[in-house]
């Protein structure tokens, strides 16, 4: 099979996005920093080089980063993330189009749905938390979400958003979603697990069989 990479840039008048997604870790690099012209910086709070990943999630919202740093991290991907977005009017743009961001560098560096398990589930816990995650790379997208969430925000991101990346992601890149927070008090913890969880589902679900079939009854899948 070949690399399982891409590059995806996204602008509009509400954000300026690019990724690069290599599915199978290893090597990732952008041309250039969207930081440089903006007049911005990049922090290091999200940024990993280890096991043959490398991770750097600047999205401008710190928890979010953080999500997506366990999300690349536990699927095994090698992942930078780039946005300079309208923070100033509020978290809402910035969340929304990195999600569909990611689900278009997602699809893009799948490619056909070959040789691939296409379902993948994942249980994470968290301390006392528990999530669960089902994927099917369908080409159907679909996204069930339930995490169960009390506060208003967890940091500077609004509690409301954690699903909407979610389905953002699940319609991007055309796959059926099911993520569910199971148990447990603590905001952090069960926002944590679940996409923790849904790294663990995506992981089997894009893992390789040794085979180049379809796999799907109909032989295709759309």
């Amino acid at each position: 099979m070949s690399k399982r990479s891409a590059i995806i840039q996204r602008n509009t008048n509400e954000t300026k996005i690019q990724i690069a997604l290599n599915l199978d870790g290893g090597n990732v690099s952008l041309e250039k920093s969207i930081f440089e012209k903006n007049g911005t910086t990049e922090d290091e709070h999200a940024k990993q080089i280890s096991g043959g990943q490398l991770i750097n999630v600047q999205t401008g919202i710190g928890f979010l980063d953080h999500m997506l740093h366990a999300l690349a991290k536990h699927s095994g991907w090698s992942l930078i993330i780039e946005c300079v977005g309208d923070l100033h009017i509020d978290d809402h743009h910035t969340s929304e189009d990195v999600g569909i961001a990611l689900g278009l560098a997602f699809n893009k560096a799948l490619g056909q749905i070959k040789g691939v398990k296409r379902f993948g589930h994942g249980f994470a816990p968290l301390d006392e938390a528990l999530s669960r995650a089902v994927v099917d790379l369908s080409n159907r997208p679909y996204s069930v979400i339930d995490l169960g969430l009390k506060r208003e925000k967890i940091g500077d991101l609004s509690c409301e958003m954690l699903p909407h990346v979610l389905e953002s992601f699940a319609q991007s890149a055309s796959i059926t979603l099911h993520v569910d927070c199971l148990r447990g008090f603590n905001d952090h913890h069960r926002a944590e697990s679940a996409f923790k969880a849904l790294a663990i589902a995506i992981k089997e679900a894009i893992s390789k069989t040794g085979k180049d079939d379809v796999p799907s009854t109909k032989g295709v899948l759309s």
